[in-house]
């Protein structure tokens, strides 16, 4: 008999993680099913769903396997588009709850996709983005908080889900108004973010094909998308 690893999710889930499985399944799917020394969220037909909601390095051994197997699988990950900071004293009390001026969005995947990079353009693998409102909780006085003054991120909870986005081509997330050829500190400002972001898109998209490096400006590298994925 094949041992069976459990994933980490399924001793010891959170409510974000336990509430995305429930709103992604459909009728007729198989919850926390063993398959190859494994435990997988989600079993729709032949097709193993996995939903990671932080740590794609953490995952990487079970994508591997499994793609290495012949399995198709699809990883599902959320991007909070608006959150919420709720913080609470070591009483239980409610001291606030305020909007978080970030706003994710589907780009953002790409901090976790360099995780795995090493699989990303598998024919079997596929990568779907759930777009969010979730509550972040707060509590005051818990250990290893010193970082923000006493206060530690202890939950994450699914407010909605207000898109679903199903990345067949990772260069659909290239902004439009990017020019034919730019580098990652011109990507950054299209996408309004850290340039390590866009680096880590960069990263991403080269691996898969997808663009291609086409020469140096100073230490920069300029980038261009391959010819198959030019309009």
């Amino acid at each position: 008999m094949t041992e069976v690893v459990p994933h980490i999710g399924t001793l010891r889930e959170k409510h974000l993680h336990a509430a995305l499985k429930q709103w992604y399944a459909r009728p007729g799917d198989r919850f926390e099913v063993p398959v190859d020394g494994f435990v997988v969220d989600l079993v729709r037909g032949d097709q193993l769903i996995e939903v990671q909601t932080r740590g794609f390095s953490s995952m990487k051994r079970k994508a591997v396997a499994l793609l290495g197997l012949g399995h198709r699988l699809r990883i599902v990950h959320p991007i909070p588009v608006d959150k919420w900071i709720v913080k609470i004293d070591a009483d239980g009390v409610l001291v606030s709850r305020r909007r978080s001026p970030r706003h994710g969005s589907a780009a953002d995947i790409f901090g976790e996709l360099v995780s795995i990079a090493d699989v990303l353009g598998h024919p079997l693998l596929e990568i779907e983005v759930l777009l969010t409102t979730v509550e972040e909780h707060w509590r005051h006085g818990l250990h290893r908080a010193w970082r923000r003054r006493g206060w530690s991120v202890v939950e994450r909870r699914l407010l909605e889900v207000v898109q679903a986005v199903r990345l067949d081509n990772l260069a659909d997330l290239l902004p439009q108004d990017l020019p034919e050829e730019f580098t990652t500190a011109d990507l950054a400002k299209k996408l309004s973010r850290p340039q390590r972001a866009a680096q880590q898109m960069a990263y991403c998209l080269r691996r898969v094909g997808t663009v291609t490096a086409v020469g140096k400006q100073g230490n920069a590298v300029i980038y261009q998308r391959t010819s198959n994925e030019q309009p």
